[in-house]
């Protein structure tokens, strides 16, 4: 059974960009909330050499029927070439909580 509600994690290179994601993605009402975190240090494999790199993290909360429009919209407007992206499901909480991230997702 797919879960209604899901927190996505994604990762960008500073604050700023972060708040740029962030807006963009709550403005387009593809999550009810963002929250940046950071900053954070990341140690990661790419084009064959480890990485270390301060980056900036955003959870964000939306519900599971956006989860590709979301990922879209952060591949489109994200500088890195392979954004992340991980959606975890929302297994349960707050009924308000829920019912305000949904009704904040609902397309107008």
């Amino acid at each position: 059974m797919r879960e209604s509600h899901c927190a996505v994690v994604a990762t960008i290179d500073s604050a700023e960009e972060a708040e740029v994601l962030a807006r963009g993605i709550v403005d387009a009402r593809l999550a009810a909330c963002v929250q940046i975190v950071g900053p954070i240090r990341s140690i990661y494999r790419w084009a064959g050499d480890v990485q270390s790199e301060q980056e900036w993290q955003c959870w964000i909360k939306t519900s599971a029927d956006r989860l590709d429009a979301l990922t879209e919209h952060i591949k489109k407007n994200h500088n890195y070439d392979v954004p992340e992206v991980v959606a975890l499901p929302i297994m349960g909480g707050s009924a308000d909580y829920l019912s305000w991230v949904t009704d904040e997702t609902r397309p107008v």
